[in-house]
This record gives C-alpha cells, sequence and structure tokens, in this order.
C-alpha cells in the first residue's frame, strides 16, 4: 500500500497518509476500475464522468487516479494513457501533489455561480500545458446553481479533444438528469466490514501498533461501508489507547455495550425478567452504553434471530461468534416469528422516541417494558381462533353462518344445477345462471331494461327500452343456445316498457322496510331520531321480532341498520 508522501515533522491523519495511489489499492471498486481499464485498452475513453457514493468511499481519490492514469508519460517520458500509472513521472507527482496546473480540482460548495462555471470554461478553450489532458475534477457538484449547471450544459456536451471532465457527488439525485445524460456515471459501493478490517489491519502493521481482531471488527461496522470515517476512527482510537488497541478501548470510545450484555439483555427481555432487564439497563448505562446504541444492537439482535429461525443454517455463519450460536438455538424455539416482528417494530419505533424524550436512559427503559408486557401478547386473529376453540356456544350451535351466506350457498347451488342441467324454466333460473356465469352487462339489462311477460323453455316474450344495447337480443340469443344447446324464439312486444325485474325487487324491499318500521321499537327509533331512515335490512327472518326489548334483540343478533339524514 502506497504512503502519501508529506513532511516528516508533521503528522498526517491515516485518511490522508495511506489515501490510495494506484487503482489496485482502489478497494471494493472492481466494476469501475475494470470499466476503466478496457476503455483505456481499446481507447474509448468519454469525455466526462460522475463519481457518485456515499462519504468516505474514494470519490475524490478515484478521480484523480482517473487523472493521473490519462496523464501518465511513464518513466521514459513516451508512455500514453494506462491503468497502471507510473508515479514517477513529472505528471504522475504534480497530480498527486495537487499543483499540476492542467488539473483542476473545483469545490463546487464554495464555488457554485454561474462566473465560476464561466472562468473554468474559458480556461477550457486552451489547450493543455504540461498534461496530455485538461482535466476538470468537481466536487459536489450538486451544489452548483441552476445557472451554473445551464452554462456547463453546452461544453459538456461537446468539448474540446483535450478536456476532460470528472464530477463527484452524494447527492446524484439532486444533479439535473440533463447533466447526467451527458456523463459516464459510476456508483461507488459501500466497504464491507470484512474488508475495512483488513484494511485496518494493514495499516497498523505498518504503524507497527498492535490491535485485537474484536476492536478492529467494531470500529468498522461503526464505519458504516466508508473508509475515511473507520480511519478517523482507528485514529481516535490509537491515541486514546496510548498505542495499543484493545476492544474495551474501543467500546468506550464509541459508546458501546460489550455484544455478550445485549445479548443477556435481550434473553432476559424475552422471558420477562424486567426486574434483572432494568438492572442490566442501569449498569450498561453507568459503564458508558448509550441508550441510542443499546437499542440498535437489539434491533440487530431481532433481525439475527429472524433470519436464523428461516434460514436455521445461518448458525454455522463465521460472523457469529460462539455465544450468538448458542443464545439464538436457545431461543429460536421460544421466539415466534410473530412475536419478533413486534420486537422489531417496536425497537423501531423506539428510536424516534429516545431521540424526543427528555431522558433517553428512561425512554429506553419504558421500550423495554412495553415490550416485556406486549410482545408476547396474542394476535386478535389467534385470540379469535382461541374463544371458537373453547366457546361452549359455538360448539353447540354448529349450523350458525355469516349473514348472507345461506342466500349466497342457495345461489351457488343453484347455479350449478342450472349449468349441468342446462335447463332455464323460470326467469329467476336463468338469473342465477348469468350471475354464476359471470355475465354482469347481460344479468343488468334483463333486469333494468325489459320487461318480461312470459318466460318457458325455448320461449320469451319481452317488451325492451328504447335505450337498450343494440346487440342484446343477438347476445341473449346466442347465450341461451349456447348454455341449453337448442334455438330460442324471442319475441319482442310493443307498447310500454312496464315494471321491470329490478323494480319489483326494489318494491319488495321497501314493502319490509315499511312493515319493520311499523314494529313498536322501530317506530319509537325514527321518532327519537328526526330525519333518520332505514338503509339496509341485514337479516331476512325480521318477521321473527315482534315487540322484543332492545336486548332481546341484541341477543337474537336480528339487526337494523339506520342512516341519519343530514
Amino acid at each position: 500500500m502506497a504512503e502519501e508522501k508529506v513532511d516528516e515533522n508533521q503528522y498526517v491523519v491515516l485518511a490522508r497518509k495511506y489515501r490510495p495511489q494506484n487503482f489496485e489499492d482502489l478497494l471494493g471498486q472492481d466494476a469501475l476500475v475494470q470499466t476503466l481499464t478496457n476503455a483505456i485498452q481499446n481507447n474509448r475513453l468519454h469525455h466526462a464522468y460522475i463519481l457518485t457514493g456515499i462519504r468516505g468511499v474514494g470519490k475524490t481519490t478515484t478521480a484523480r487516479l482517473i487523472a493521473r492514469a490519462l496523464n501518465c508519460t511513464g518513466e521514459d517520458g513516451k508512455g500514453g494513457p494506462t491503468i497502471h500509472p507510473c508515479g514517477v513521472c513529472d505528471n504522475c507527482k504534480a497530480i498527486a501533489a495537487g499543483r499540476h496546473m492542467d488539473v483542476m480540482e473545483l469545490d463546487a460548495a464554495s464555488h457554485t455561480g454561474v462566473d465560476d462555471i464561466r472562468e473554468l470554461l474559458d480556461s477550457a478553450r486552451y489547450a493543455p500545458t504540461n498534461a496530455r489532458y485538461k482535466v476538470y475534477i468537481i466536487d459536489e457538484v450538486h451544489m452548483l446553481s441552476k445557472g451554473a449547471f445551464n452554462a456547463l450544459l453546452k461544453t459538456l456536451e461537446e468539448p474540446p479533444a483535450h478536456v476532460k471532465f470528472i464530477f463527484a457527488t452524494t447527492e446524484i439525485r439532486k444533479v439535473p438528469v440533463t447533466i447526467l445524460s451527458r456523463c459516464q456515471r459510476f456508483d461507488l459501493q459501500r466497504l464491507s466490514v470484512e474488508t475495512l478490517t483488513q484494511l485496518f489491519a494493514k495499516i497498523l502493521s505498518k504503524e507497527n501498533i498492535p490491535a485485537e481482531a474484536e476492536c478492529l471488527d467494531i470500529i468498522a461496522k461503526a464505519a458504516d461501508g466508508s473508509a475515511r470515517d473507520g480511519l478517523s476512527l482507528l485514529d481516535q482510537a490509537i491515541v486514546l489507547s496510548n498505542g495499543n488497541i484493545n476492544t474495551e478501548t474501543v467500546k468506550k470510545m464509541l459508546g458501546l455495550a460489550d455484544r455478550s450484555q445485549t445479548l443477556s439483555l435481550f434473553e432476559k427481555l424475552i422471558k420477562g425478567d424486567m426486574e434483572a432487564v432494568l438492572s442490566d439497563i442501569a449498569n450498561q448505562y453507568t459503564n458508558g452504553a448509550t441508550p441510542i446504541i443499546i437499542l440498535q444492537d437489539l434491533i440487530n439482535i431481532t433481525h439475527d434471530l429472524a433470519k436464523v429461525k428461516i434460514v436455521p443454517s445461518l448458525l454455522n455463519s463465521t460472523s457469529l461468534s460462539e455465544i450468538e450460536k448458542t443464545t439464538f438455538t436457545e431461543l429460536s424455539s421460544s421466539c415466534s416469528l410473530g412475536i419478533l416482528s413486534k420486537i422489531w417494530q417496536m425497537l423501531i419505533k423506539g428510536i424516534s422516541e429516545i431521540n424526543m424524550a427528555p431522558s433517553a436512559v428512561e425512554a429506553l427503559e419504558m421500550i423495554l417494558l412495553r415490550i416485556a408486557y406486549s410482545a408476547s401478547l396474542p394476535t386478535p386473529y389467534e385470540i379469535l381462533n382461541e374463544v371458537k376453540k373453547n366457546s361452549s356456544l359455538i360448539g353447540n350451535n354448529t349450523n350458525i353462518t355469516p349473514v348472507g351466506s345461506e342466500k349466497k350457498n342457495k345461489l351457488i347451488e343453484t347455479t350449478n344445477t342450472n349449468v349441468n342441467a342446462n335447463v332455464f324454466n323460470t326467469v329467476e333460473d336463468f338469473l342465477h345462471y348469468l350471475e354464476g356465469a359471470k355475465k354482469a352487462l347481460l344479468e343488468y339489462s334483463i333486469k333494468n331494461d325489459v320487461c318480461i311477460r312470459e318466460f318457458s323453455d325455448g320461449h320469451i316474450a319481452m317488451n325492451i327500452a328504447p335505450t337498450i344495447h343494440q346487440d342484446f337480443i343477438m347476445g341473449l340469443h346466442k347465450l341461451l343456445s349456447d348454455a341449453t344447446g337448442k334455438q330460442w324464439e324471442i319475441e319482442i312486444i310493443k307498447g310500454e316498457l312496464g315494471e321491470t325485474i329490478a323494480e319489483k325487487e326494489k318494491s319488495v324491499v321497501e314493502a319490509k322496510k315499511k312493515n319493520i318500521a311499523e314494529y313498536p321499537l322501530v317506530k319509537k327509533i325514527l321518532e327519537e331520531f328526526k330525519g333518520a331512515k332505514i338503509e339496509t335490512i341485514v337479516r331476512k327472518n325480521l318477521e321473527n321480532i315482534a315487540e322484543t326489548e332492545s336486548e332481546e334483540i341484541s341477543e337474537n343478533s336480528n339487526v337494523t341498520y339506520f342512516e341519519e339524514e343530514e
């Protein structure tokens, strides 16, 4: 691993000292390196690149490496663009030191205006002084103003042959599509925990600083995929531990609870031992663990345990410690996925509660109390099943069916019979067939647009509405013929339409409503609530309800819905 050359008397942080000096040192970006390698080998270099990713994954470093690769002349001064810059030619040295006059870095955060971009574009017209290409590196490009982006568009689309643009940003969505469409985009990936741990081990080996393997893993996880963040934490750990990094020091520095302690806390929480849970939280808090970190560790444990339940083979993963494997094996049999899902939701919700609470540790205690007393409660579905299983009422009334199911079953039965027999003796038989065959449009027309005068097997006489669809007769005749296997005679009677089936059904319903409205109890309710009306009759056997008390109605489950008009 190459080191950045600096003044020996001046301390340089690890993130700068061990900045990658070639593409081989660039970790976790294999796709980018392969693409650039092929582009250079095949002489297919794009005129503009945009690099995006989280902080600390190497966007600016990659931009400088691309600039060196394009302008390297080799040790003999005769080389061309290469994926392996020599690092010793004048161009490589000047670019690495940040003082090459043809490689200009612009911080868009402090040069956001259109005038800054115009000045840059004016200089782009001139040929490079010493290098092969003029390279413009614009960091945090998303912070440019709208006018600056617009000024850049034309030159970015058709730049001079000697100009290359390299943009870097952490907010790719804020970059206009017109800019993105003119660039070759690379998404730099987060570095894995394993990659960061290996990087830290190499650097500490060069620095001759001993460190425990577990503490490097902790720092790598805290870095969240960022090499720069990880190296900054490593720098801090070196200073804090006075050159001998140990796990306990790192945990105190990061405010972390011991993993075994958190696993023990989770186990006590599952068992509902709240006295031990509260005592454990108090001890961890006193020893420097922060409530939000404890909560995040519990979320991580819940996630890992759920994965182990779904895929038991994950217990053999090398990423799990022995104590994790033992704990997960014990808990996987006692924790259902439903319980783990509820614990997860309550822990996730707890993050915002801790951030808003005046006392974080008190908020954590209340969150865990809520989990202990509610996570294992049965769901409404489980309660309903238990009631059905144990209820003597349901056990003695096996014929009870939901409201309307009797009519539905009868309909299905009749429909199936008619489909098999293919005989329509009445118009009701035909309508049942249409409903079962899902011929909704034809069923609607039979009920609303015609008045059946005669219906027998093979013959229909009817009045039809003038607004009926012109293909109605043809469609009806075809369906009847296909369903019964014989030709039907359809007679159209002239004259007024008359009462349709839908109107007859409505009249029956209104008569029932009028009859129900005369019941003393219902009549009293309608008088009490002015403007109320009977909206829906839920059961057909309401005639069995005579003059009863309201509690008797409740017991018989014969309900009438009312709607009060405004």
